[in-house]
């Protein structure tokens, strides 16, 4: 059988929809650069890691790379996503939920609903990084 003809394991289908689910939401706010796209795989490579660790805990890859890449764009940038929801008030970041579960979900936690599964952020304001200078949101 040649390489290209190998069925893609588990794990690796796994880590294939993290990373499609995280990056279609990095584009719908128009903020998947080069760098950006680095930290989602750098995520991705440290999941890897963690799944092989832990099998049962593949349920939880998606919620977790979507995590480490707000985390990592919070150090760098500012806030993401930001919430579409509450148009008053200080611009804050939707959350992840749940932190370690299936199915992760982007929340509000200010207004109290899910805006939308991950991978489906589509709201033309609601997926930027903030408006202050340098495009970042001060913590």
């Amino acid at each position: 059988m040649s390489p290209s003809s190998d069925p893609v394991s588990p794990l690796e289908q796994t880590l294939h929809a993290a990373r499609a689910l995280v990056l279609a939401d990095l584009v719908s706010g128009k903020v998947a650069e080069a760098d950006i796209v680095s930290m989602v795989e750098e995520s991705v490579a440290q999941r890897r890691w963690w799944v092989e660790q832990w099998p049962d805990g593949a349920a939880y890859v998606a919620g977790l790379v979507a995590q480490d890449v707000q985390d990592a764009l919070l150090e760098r940038y500012g806030r993401w996503p930001l919430c579409p929801v509450c148009g008053d008030g200080d611009p804050h970041a939707l959350d992840v939920e749940p932190e370690l579960g299936p199915d992760p979900q982007w929340v509000c936690h200010k207004a109290g609903v899910r805006v939308a599964a991950l991978g489906s952020l589509g709201a033309p304001s609601g997926g930027g990084f903030g408006d202050a200078p340098g495009g970042a949101v001060s913590p």
